[in-house]
């Protein structure tokens, strides 16, 4: 009934916070894995573009929209594409750092629940992007989209995919930026109770609408992610803290339990003299 920053449920004590050293090395560990991993999937340039046409073909067959219509609206003007290009460079890795950060010093259960969703929806990921290279629509000539991170800028990529040696352009599907966005966002409302909370959808959605202008992914690269990350919080659930409970020395039971505090009962016992009363003075049995 109270709106504020309070946890989901009683948080356990500091105790619960794993150590620090042990999270950073876990951590710096995962990301270093991923990144080698990605880079392993480089080079399978004729497969990656051919899964490209089918996954359009595909997207085209069951009537998804096209993702020139999100890309024709953020062309009506440098700005937005600019600042499209922006988001995409450098709000993903930022915002996700910052969302454990504050969820290992503030919420420490939770922090461990969105770690292990991270780690296991990440792990999925690299297992798809070496076995399902794909090509993204903005290197696909039959998508007729515009490379926008090359024409406007800002571009984390290579102008030659098949010899960038900073990042695996052919790793399209599933779609980690949009994948990390949604768990941030489920995360923080989760691990918070107020009523603003919800507004922290407006990230994925964002990220969704990012992605899909600037033409760095299809639609199904989300939907793909999507359902990988239903599939973890199936087989990873949030475990509730169980609430703290008071001691209680002495039981609570009868009609001398008063407000949940044991209350010795106190009765009377008769006196002799009330019992027997001293005959009246001056008088004799």
């Amino acid at each position: 009934m109270h709106a504020g920053s309070a946890p989901a449920g009683r948080e356990p004590d500091s105790s619960a916070r794993p150590p620090l050293v042990r999270e950073l090395l876990l951590v710096v560990g995962l990301f270093v894995i991923y990144k080698l991993g990605r880079q392993a999937a480089n080079g399978h340039t004729e497969e990656a573009y051919r899964n490209a046409d089918g996954v359009w073909n595909l997207e085209r067959a069951v009537h998804l929209p096209g993702e020139g219509a999100v890309q024709s609206l953020l062309l009506h003007g440098d700005a937005p594409i600019h600042l499209a290009n922006t988001y995409y460079a450098v709000v993903h890795f930022p915002a996700t750092l910052l969302f454990l950060v504050w969820l290992y010093w503030r919420r420490p259960r939770h922090y461990i629940w969105s770690r292990r969703i991270l780690a296991a929806l990440t792990g999925a990921a690299l297992a798809l992007h070496l076995l399902f290279p794909l090509a993204p629509p903005r290197l696909l000539a039959a998508t007729g989209l515009v490379d926008t991170g090359q024409v406007y800028g800002p571009t984390v990529y290579g102008a030659k995919p098949a010899t960038d040696s900073m990042a695996n352009q052919f790793a399209a599907m599933p779609s980690l930026h949009f994948g990390w966005a949604v768990m941030v966002a489920v995360g923080l409302i989760v691990a918070t109770r107020t009523r603003w909370r919800w507004l922290w959808l407006l990230h994925p959605a964002v990220t969704l609408l990012v992605i899909v202008g600037t033409a760095n992914h299809y639609w199904l690269d989300s939907i793909v992610v999507s359902a990988l990350l239903a599939v973890a919080f199936a087989a990873l659930p949030l475990r509730r803290a169980e609430p703290v409970r008071g001691h209680r020395p002495w039981p609570a039971a009868g009609p001398e339990a008063i407000g949940g505090t044991y209350v010795p009962a106190v009765h009377a016992v008769p006196s002799a003299r009330a019992e027997y009363p001293r005959a009246a003075s001056g008088v004799r049995r």
